[in-house]
């Protein structure tokens, strides 16, 4: 349905000031705290999770050498989604209009309403991460049993908990501990961390403040003087929980973002009833390969 002279009855008229309710700032690009960008060529990709392998043995005198054997464990796939919008103007309206030229404007409100939608999208394996979005193990994104060839590892803390020093120290011994499909240990580490609006002003003092937060004592704060969390903390205005908190790690080929098409905008005009329409359109997806590459709780 086109935009016509009735949805634009005061902007017809003589005397009008101003127009407001489109020139909001907005929140934009948050999703590059947690992704990282990838470029696509295809209508879905596809990553592997190889094991190598377990643990050597001791070779007894005169025996033979024990072989192990590597293999594929479980299969990430991104399918790309399209994510469109367009608008129609009638040629009366175009016409009629005194003030401004309705295109730009519009357009600009059209821009907007594709970059939010992308940050809901990108939010999304977050906010669902406990329950519904799963990782290419099949476990939830978050889970402290996923399967591996020698058994588990855990990328949430075992008990949840609200965002403190306790919490949050406790996650870096358990990001410490990480393992690989054998069973072996990584050296992995915690470079950011991902919050809620809600949680800016506990992570600040968790982060910032010298000593320990919240006691009398003169102890040193280890968050801050160990240097654990050198990227320090982002806001995701789009994440819902507003208790549960994320930690990306320096594990490779965690949380990315495939780019199919990027952000394009096209117009064209309609012979039979002098419409002009307008549409923008990308494809991308958000996704995990390795869940060991991010760490979350949902809070307690």
């Amino acid at each position: 349905m086109a935009i016509s002279r009735n949805q634009l009855v005061k902007e017809l008229e003589p005397g009008l000031n101003a127009l407001f309710g489109l020139e909001y700032n907005q929140y934009d690009q948050e999703h590059a705290e947690i992704y990282t960008t990838e470029s696509s060529d295809r209508a879905f990709e596809e990553e592997v999770m190889l094991s190598g392998f377990g643990q050597a043995k001791v070779k007894p005198e005169g025996s033979g050498v024990e072989f192990d054997r590597a293999q594929e464990t479980f299969t990430a796939r991104y399918t790309h989604e399209t994510i469109s919008l367009g608008f129609a103007i009638t040629e009366e309206a175009i016409e009629d209009n005194l003030y401004d030229r309705l295109a730009s404007r519009y357009t600009k409100a059209l821009a907007r309403s594709m970059a939010q939608t992308k940050q809901i999208k990108a939010a999304s394996p977050l906010n669902n991460g406990f329950g519904t979005f799963k990782a290419g193990d099949g476990k939830e994104l978050f889970a402290t049993d996923h399967p591996t060839v020698a058994g588990q590892f855990a990328n949430e803390l075992q008990t949840p908990a609200d965002l403190n020093e306790t919490s949050l120290e406790q996650a870096m011994i358990d990001i410490a501990a990480l393992t690989d499909e054998r069973g072996l240990k990584i050296a992995a580490k915690a470079t950011k961390m991902i919050i809620p609006s809600a949680l800016q002003f506990t992570a600040e003092r968790l982060m910032k403040s010298a000593g320990r937060v919240g006691t009398s004592d003169n102890d040193v704060n280890a968050l801050r003087s160990m240097g654990m969390v050198p990227g320090g903390y982002s806001i995701n205005h789009f994440l819902t929980d507003p208790d549960a908190f994320f930690l990306i790690t320096d594990v490779p080929n965690g949380m990315k973002h495939l780019e199919r098409a990027p952000l394009t905008t096209k117009m064209e005009g309609d012979f039979d009833t002098g419409n002009v329409r307008y549409k923008a359109r990308e494809r991308y997806v958000f996704g995990v390969s390795d869940p060991r590459g991010i760490f979350a709780s949902p809070g307690a």
